[in-house]
């Protein structure tokens, strides 16, 4: 399942504002509504928080990966966020967190939001792909960066 399937390219944002996790979750959340009328930025933050109660999602390496299912979504629904700066995630290794990819899925999604998850993360472990996404002028080149992996992937 390439990211090309749930990441459009206006779901990028290449410099975040936020200065803890929480504003992240929130910050995501409301872009995510934003985009996706059928949601409330209550009802997708709510579902994040929960979600992060559970564990952290940030994956090591400055990454952070939230996602959640939530009632009213059609398909799965992506969105990439690099922050302009670190901020703390919990993250599994100890480290600040700078990049993120938001997943949200259908409510019955099952299987296919675990191998969106795992597109996800293995896009993102490419060698030197975390370089490049930080190197990256703007959306549209961070977009470049993560679909043409994910094309290449599917292929």
């Amino acid at each position: 399942m390439p990211l090309l399937e749930f990441l459009d390219p206006d779901a990028v944002i290449p410099s975040l504002r936020a200065r803890s996790k929480k504003q992240v979750l929130q910050d995501l959340a409301g872009q995510a509504a934003r985009r996706l009328p059928a949601l409330s930025d209550r009802s997708v933050f709510e579902t994040l928080l929960q979600r992060e109660r559970l564990g952290s999602t940030g994956i090591g390496d400055g990454v952070a990966i939230p996602h959640g299912k939530l009632p009213g979504l059609d398909r799965l629904h992506g969105l990439f966020a690099r922050f302009d700066r670190p901020v703390d995630f919990e993250a599994l290794d100890g480290q600040p967190v700078d990049l993120a990819f938001l997943l949200l899925a259908p409510e019955g999604a099952g299987a296919d939001h675990l191998k969106a998850l795992a597109q996800v993360a293995r896009v993102l472990r490419v060698p030197g792909m975390l370089a490049s996404i930080r190197a990256a002028r703007d959306a549209g080149a961070l977009y470049a960066l993560l679909t043409r992996n994910a094309a290449s992937e599917a292929a």
